[in-house]
């Protein structure tokens, strides 16, 4: 089977999966995951079967969505993966980067690397920063039920990796707890420089949150 007939058939079954998945993890968040991926692997040495299978099963199955069950994107995105007749290496590379690419409250930073993973990761971060970041916190925090903000809640930067998973905090701190954190973070040269624009905007919106809040603006 060619790529675009693997790339194809991926589309589809993701674009099934997904269907009725929360806004900011739906299909439309893996295609410009997909999308950021392919414009970052242009300038990064990398198996680009590799990095658009990755971005598209990334999130097949999220553990916050699955009682924090972390197995099943693996396994479902393997399954998936054994019916397109891919050879061990391709899928062992691929389950590699869903296992590996998630925040997890800054806990999996230390894993090896590969060129496929730093690209798909970066690609990830990047939708979680900037104004389509922005819009995807408030979506989520308002799924989740929580307080946009709480001057008295302080965000929580020393949260272990269990704690991230269950964290309840208002929108605000989330992010001063992760979506300000990823700039720094970032592995590729052409992610870090597309990171940077997404993190001065989102200073400059909550600048203007801030003092809108106080009735200053």
């Amino acid at each position: 089977m060619i790529h675009e007939q693997i790339i194809d058939k991926t589309v589809a079954y993701v674009k099934q999966e997904l269907h009725q998945a929360e806004g900011g993890h739906d299909w439309w968040h893996i295609q410009r995951v997909w999308n950021n991926a392919k414009h970052i692997a242009a300038s990064e040495p990398s198996n680009l079967l590799v990095v658009e299978l990755g971005a598209l099963l990334h999130d097949i199955a999220d553990a916050k969505f699955h009682n924090g069950d972390e197995s099943i994107g693996p396994r479902k995105a393997r399954a998936f993966m054994e019916t397109l007749a891919l050879d061990e290496p391709t899928i062992a590379a691929v389950i590699y980067i869903i296992e590996n690419i998630s925040y997890k409250g800054g806990h999996n930073n230390n894993v090896a690397r590969t060129p496929e993973l730093n690209v798909v990761q970066d690609a990830d971060r990047l939708d979680a920063i900037g104004a389509i970041g922005i819009a995807r916190a408030f979506n989520y925090g308002g799924f989740k039920n929580r307080a946009l903000h709480d001057p008295t809640v302080q965000p929580n930067l020393q949260r272990t990796k269990e704690d991230y998973k269950h964290n309840n905090a208002p929108t605000i701190a989330h992010f001063y707890e992760k979506l300000l954190l990823l700039k720094d973070l970032m592995n590729t040269t052409k992610g870090k420089s597309m990171a940077e624009q997404r993190h001065a905007y989102m200073e400059g919106y909550l600048q203007q949150f801030f003092e809108e809040w106080e009735g200053i603006r």
